[in-house]
């Protein structure tokens, strides 16, 4: 059974904190199952932008895990209005979707094992 994403965030968010980086939930989604994208500021003008897997990328039908992927910036970081507009056409498919905003000048996506590179 998958987590919540309202429970995923939250660790999250938590993780973050921890290891001492600013994040927040710039977008509340839907709290059962919104789409989650984590965007990663470097305080530099770029940004890097992880979300939702695709369901190709599973050998199950139904995955367990939530899993990510970059989607622009990486390996390079891309402008922040680049980030952004990518969002808001998201906003624009699904107003359920969560949006996350960390901020670390390193660019580390405390993704651990979620991250499919």
């Amino acid at each position: 059974m998958r987590l919540k994403s309202s429970i995923w965030v939250a660790a999250y968010l938590r993780r973050c904190n921890v290891e001492g980086v600013f994040a927040a939930v710039r977008r509340r989604g839907a709290e059962e199952a919104g789409t989650i994208f984590i965007k990663v500021s470097r305080l530099d003008g770029t940004a890097t932008l992880y979300g939702p897997a695709p369901q190709t990328a599973f050998e199950e039908s139904h995955p367990v895990d939530r899993a990510f992927v970059a989607i622009a910036g990486a390996p390079k970081p891309v402008p922040e209005a680049e980030v952004e507009s990518y969002l808001a056409k998201e906003i624009r498919f699904d107003p359920d979707v969560w949006i996350v905003e960390t901020e670390d000048r390193e660019g580390r996506d405390f993704l651990d094992n979620a991250l499919m590179r």
